[in-house]
């Protein structure tokens, strides 16, 4: 093996056996997920549909892709008579813009959840001088916000509001919203307007499967998930949708964004979605969701600004403004500390998205190692004493003197005596739950 990567390979094992991974959408995939996803498949050519291909010798590949796409609809609870799935887009940004090309002509417009609320990149942002993504460059786009005291959905908000834009598609999911959505709801706002809704649960996949989280299925026309965060399967997405709208999603996928499927993450994602048939995953899902809570509840009593006031889901979300904490030198402060969290814009953020006002994290990788509630109280306290013991070194206003501050606060933080303590902790608790 080359000698290079494999140093690297072992580097970052070994950095993963180690921290505490809690970003919200990073997992560890099975080493049976991993044995798939590195097999022959990847060595195949496969453009175009199972049995309906462009290239020979591919009798092995529509046999692969039949088994995924059997497996995707019977997890969820889906009658193929009515559902159709793609397994072949890249990854949610991909397939997101291969469900808004499938159903709209350009110019459409869509009504999505604004980004610094929680939304996301794929769902069209722009910002008022700029159109950042390829969908707010050929869409028109207008976001919807969560309240400005709850930061919940008012739902009665966002039916006023699509009654005035009337939106093609209404979009629901994003990054960093810690409640479950009322799918019925978004789904009866966007049909009362002659819409479709897109139910992105990316981040919720694994709950929905498991059962910790409701399933949007009973309303939504199309619904797109990741495969890698709280599903963990490799790198990928699939695309659910009425049967109707199948033919149109997949010649979407093919040949409008993308070129051939990269069969080897299929047969990953076909490995992934027959273990979340079982009992463990769904013991798995709930103890997630079980495990945020645990933390949410013991940051609220800590004093801090949990985004809710809670979390339904696999995430917490902090607004620091309350203690006047910078999220940039927490964030690192915690990975000194070995705690992987990631800084994340809040409701109504004053901030930008490089230094923006809060910090994210999640349950689902350090749940898949087999943490519960006893280590969540633990791990709750190592990131209270980690925030107050960084709280008052703040980001300088000015970009230059901010650049040579970066440079000597990590410096100072990767000889920080109590930071390493904590590391020291982490470290021993890790070596309790090793990464299968």
């Amino acid at each position: 093996m080359d000698t290079s990567i494999s140093r690297l390979i072992a580097a970052e094992a070994k950095r993963q056996s180690e921290v505490l991974e809690m970003i919200p959408s990073e997992n560890y995939a099975s080493e049976n997920v991993r044995a798939a996803v590195g097999s022959v498949f990847m060595n195949k050519y496969a453009e175009g549909q199972a049995t309906k291909r462009y290239y020979q010798g591919n009798s092995v590949v529509d046999e692969l892709e039949l088994l995924c796409k059997s497996r995707a609809l019977k997890l969820f609870g889906l009658l193929e008579a009515e559902w159709g799935v793609n397994v072949q887009a890249l990854s949610g940004s991909p397939a997101n813009l291969a469900i808004i090309a499938a159903l709209l002509e350009p110019g459409e417009k869509i009504l999505s959840m604004y980004l610094p609320d929680g939304g996301h990149l794929s769902h069209g942002w722009q910002l008022p001088d700029k159109k950042v993504t390829l969908v707010s460059k050929i869409w028109d786009i207008t976001f919807y916000h969560v309240d400005k005291h709850t930061r919940l959905f008012d739902y009665d908000v966002i039916e006023a509001q699509a009654r005035e834009v009337k939106p093609k598609l209404l979009i629901s999911g994003g990054t960093a919203y810690p409640r479950e959505i009322d799918h019925q709801r978004m789904a009866n706002i966007a049909h009362s307007v002659g819409a479709y809704y897109l139910a992105d649960v990316s981040h919720e996949a694994g709950l929905i499967a498991g059962g910790a989280n409701a399933s949007p299925f009973l309303y939504a026309d199309v619904v797109m998930m990741t495969t890698h965060k709280t599903l963990r399967g490799p790198r990928g997405a699939l695309i659910f949708s009425k049967k109707e709208l199948s033919t149109s999603i997949d010649q979407s996928v093919f040949p409008s964004i993308q070129g051939g499927p990269h069969e080897h993450t299929i047969a990953g994602i076909a490995v992934a979605l027959e273990e979340a048939r079982s009992d463990a995953f769904k013991a798995y899902a709930h103890q997630v969701v079980t495990n945020a809570q645990t933390l949410a509840n013991h940051f609220v009593s800590a004093g801090l600004d949990v985004v809710t006031g809670g979390t339904d889901k696999h995430l917490v979300l902090i607004d620091l403004r309350s203690i006047n904490a910078s999220a940039w030198v927490v964030a690192w402060a915690l990975e000194y500390a070995n705690i992987i969290v990631n800084r994340n814009t809040v409701p109504f953020d004053t901030g930008s998205s490089i230094y923006p006002s809060g910090i994210r994290l999640g349950t689902p990788a350090i749940t898949t190692r087999g943490m519960k509630e006893e280590e969540m109280k633990n791990i709750a306290v190592w990131i209270m004493d980690v925030i107050h013991l960084v709280k008052d070194i703040q980001l300088p206003e000015e970009k230059v003197a901010r650049i040579a501050f970066i440079t000597k606060t990590k410096k100072e933080f990767a000889q920080h005596h109590e930071l390493a303590a904590i590391a020291g902790r982490v470290k021993a608790l890790c070596t309790k739950f090793p990464v299968l």
